[in-house]
């Protein structure tokens, strides 16, 4: 019996252990069934030399504790970048976001999208509980929302917007007023400042993954690396591993998909068994390819409405830190990471995917000439992105409380389920306020009242 299991070594739950070895409780013990901590936000390097992170990271906060353990993990060995970041739309190069910067596009275009922005402004304003399809024309019009928002966002969460939730938006989606657009489409001036991730941080080595790799080095012996859960018998606060150990705590953190974790309770009572299985996910392809070429492209990343390019974002890997390179070599290859959604609904294969971006790539105009490929990496994340779905915050209702009321406390991107709250920073700051409560009761700061027993 140990006071506290923490399920997963990545964001969330090293913020927890952090947490509470800060507060003087030590009898903690943490399975994770990877064999190196980071989770999502953990990284690779492969044969060829190149890093390569499980998706798109950037480093930015919202929170003073999530900048000390940046600043206690990785001291300066850090590098600072003003956000590149640009949208294919309608055959034309956008700046982000798209509906701050009209004027870059045809003129029939940005008639169309300034048209439909200023006759949404005209009517009510968009019902904060209606479906994203609806939430999108309402606040936009048909214009920016046939030209990007739609099939942009439909290439994202692999799920007809119809079915989507507008609760998740916030500081996710720029939401513009149509004087301002009309102002900047008249003078022709961009708008790129907008979003808290304008200006972002990167380790200078070893990707994202760096930040956990490091931050897990002090609480090694308390981490049991390749060690999946198999079962959680909540009457007896026993954790069973797929090695058929036996653990048991006083206190649960669990960090692993809320899905995952409730079919692993044979007690779980039938509603909160269904109401956990109706929770959607993404899976994400990552794409990499290193090419022969210098990094010469100043764009962090780039944007993809286009259906007919396989993926909805390509990062320009190597210049986030030249480290992500072979031999730290920008002046030899160049690096894009490429994403690809796959879900239930709309499943992707992975098959031929990494010649399929290759060319994407090169018909966009983003890899130009003709360089060699050095390396082609292919990983499938399968549980990528919480989809917001219509259904979801009730199925949170139903199983978060049942959860919380027998000492079970899931936290974190797949934890809480709630993408709104997906980021790293969001992640540390809940497994923070999760030691918190152990240690003392005090109320969690990013879970909703009515999600916590």
């Amino acid at each position: 019996m140990h006071d506290v299991v923490v399920i997963g070594a990545g964001p969330c739950g090293l913020g927890a252990v952090r947490e509470l070895a800060r507060l003087g409780i030590d009898d903690v013990v943490v399975l994770e069934a990877a064999d190196r901590a980071g989770g999502l936000a953990s990284s690779t390097v492969d044969e060829a030399g190149f890093t390569w992170d499980r998706g798109g990271h950037v480093v930015f906060s919202h929170y003073g504790a999530f900048d000390e353990l940046l600043a206690e993990v990785l001291g300066d060995e850090v590098l600072h970048h003003d956000r590149s970041s640009w949208v294919l739309a309608a055959g034309t190069w956008v700046p982000y976001p798209f509906q701050n910067n009209l004027h870059r596009l045809a003129p029939d275009v940005a008639e169309a999208c300034l048209v439909g922005l200023i006759d949404a402004g005209r009517d009510a304003s968009a019902d904060p509980d209606a479906d994203l399809a609806a939430w999108a024309t309402a606040t936009f019009g048909a214009g920016i929302v046939d030209h990007f928002f739609s099939p942009y966002n439909q290439k994202v969460w692999a799920s007809a917007l119809a079915e989507l939730s507008s609760s998740w938006i916030a500081e996710r989606v720029a939401v513009v007023d149509w004087r301002d657009a009309l102002r900047r489409t008249l003078r022709g001036t961009d708008d790129i400042r907008w979003g808290p991730n304008n200006r972002f941080a990167f380790p200078a080595q070893g990707g994202t993954g760096e930040i956990w790799r490091r931050a897990a080095e002090p609480y090694a012996a308390s981490i049991r690396y390749g060690t999946a859960v198999a079962r959680v018998e909540v009457d007896d606060r026993t954790v069973v591993t797929s090695g058929g150990d036996e653990i048991g705590y006083r206190h649960l953190i669990s960090t692993m998909a809320l899905d995952r974790l409730v079919a692993a309770v044979p007690s779980a009572p039938a509603a909160v068994a269904t109401a956990a299985a109706s929770l959607v996910h993404t899976s994400v392809h990552v794409v990499g390819l290193g090419y022969e070429a210098p990094t010469t492209d100043d764009r962090s990343w780039l944007y993809f409405a286009d259906p007919e390019v396989p993926f909805y974002r390509a990062t320009n890997f190597g210049k986030y830190a030249a480290a992500n390179l072979p031999g730290a070599d920008d002046r030899r290859y160049s690096s894009w990471m490429c994403e690809v959604s796959s879900s239930d609904a709309r499943p992707r294969a992975a098959d031929g995917l990494v010649d399929q971006v290759d060319a994407a790539l090169r018909a966009t105009g983003v890899v130009t000439g003709d360089p060699a490929v050095a390396t082609r990496h292919l990983e499938t994340v399968p549980y990528a992105y919480p989809v917001p779905t219509r259904g979801r915050d009730a199925a949170l209702r139903t199983v978060l409380p049942w959860l919380d009321q027998r000492g079970i406390w899931s936290r974190g991107r797949f934890g809480t389920w709630r993408y709104e709250v997906g980021n790293m920073d969001h992640a540390v700051k809940m497994g923070i306020d999760a030691a918190q409560r152990v240690a003392s009761g005090t109320p969690e700061e990013l879970v909703p009242r009515e999600l916590v027993w």
